[in-house]
């Protein structure tokens, strides 16, 4: 029995990929690289625009340079991985490589949730308050949120994962994923996978009902603030800052819900891997995107930036200097290819 224990602790496991079909697999490559490149000189560009623009240096463009910086590492736990299985005839995932690409895409959808309900705060504060804007949110309470957020992300990531991969995977080891996730990892396990069920729904629960009562919370005051407001173009403003916010947070809502917060059914595979696109590839591309559009302020400075030939000195100047993530990113690209 020991034997068999051993064995499947480090087996390595098999993924299903995207799709099988041949003719798709060319135009899925070239599409979802064409997108992890936007989302890399995206989040990069928001980054860096935050930090050399002083005009942006205010609590909202701190969390949304977070928000970014995120995304970057969210979106390179799972696509690079994915488009290597794309053009690939074995995908082969080691035990450790999947605990590892599991931890850290769990830590960072959970930290990201959090910091989206930061922002619907800073919101929330910015409108209903704002003669007292800038004795509440200061850069310590900012600070202090971004790391509680940080906090409840990796912990409930690293309870999800100590459960998951003590489990025994003595049947086979086809994850029907593109990615390592709970929902198929439960699926192939010769354990008793209640607790496990229980830890997880449990997770995901208190992550997402507990940030989303907040921005719910939250834009109830603002709507109400907004309704009161009798100047029209105060009112533009004011759904105009939160609009960027509220799409974000919906997309990523949604999906997530659709995903985990669900009864398990074999009908919904073929949706669950289409949700999980959503906020794992797509997402991460579409949240610097959003915030560039719809954010006035955050366009001119883009625009002109673009006009003097400056964003992508820019971008590489934060890189070197002060934000350092390639190399960190490169680690992290060549571990959930293991």
């Amino acid at each position: 029995m020991d034997n068999v224990k051993n064995e499947t602790q480090v087996s390595p496991f098999l993924f299903s990929g995207l799709t099988n079909d041949g003719r798709l697999i060319p135009f899925l490559f070239l599409f979802f690289l064409l997108v992890y490149n936007v989302t890399l000189i995206g989040n990069i560009g928001m980054i860096a625009i935050v930090k050399k623009n002083a005009k942006l240096n205010t609590p909202m463009y701190f969390f949304l340079s977070y928000l970014s910086l995120v995304d970057l590492f969210y979106s390179t736990v799972i696509t690079p991985r994915m488009l290597s299985d794309l053009i690939s005839s074995r995908r082969v995932i080691s035990f450790n490589g999947c605990a590892i690409q599991f931890f850290f895409f769990a830590a960072l959808a959970g930290t990201e949730i959090f910091i989206l309900a930061n922002m619907s705060y800073d919101r929330y504060v910015a409108i209903c308050h704002p003669l007292h804007y800038a004795s509440i949110i200061t850069k310590c309470k900012c600070f202090c949120l971004v790391l509680l957020a940080f906090f409840i992300g990796f912990l409930q990531s690293a309870l999800q994962a100590n459960c998951v991969f003590r489990l025994q995977f003595c049947r086979s080891h086809l994850i029907d994923h593109f990615y390592c996730d709970v929902p198929p990892l439960l699926k192939l396990s010769c354990s008793d996978t209640l607790y496990c069920d229980l830890v997880t729904v449990y997770s995901v629960a208190t992550c997402t009902i507990g940030s989303f009562l907040p921005i719910l919370i939250s834009y109830m005051f603002i709507f109400s603030t907004i309704i009161r407001m009798k100047s029209a173009e105060g009112k533009q403003k004011a759904f105009s800052t939160c609009s960027a916010h509220l799409i974000c947070t919906s997309l990523f809502y949604i999906t997530v819900f659709f995903t985990y917060l669900r009864p398990p059914s074999d009908i919904f595979d073929v949706q669950d891997k289409v949700a999980c696109i959503f906020y794992t590839v797509l997402t991460p591309m579409l949240n610097p995107l959003v915030y560039s559009l719809r954010n006035q302020e955050v366009k001119k400075i883009v625009l002109q930036a673009v006009c003097h030939s400056t964003v992508v000195e820019t971008i590489l100047s934060v890189i070197r200097n002060r934000v350092n993530i390639l190399p960190i990113l490169f680690k992290l690209w060549k571990v959930t290819l293991k």
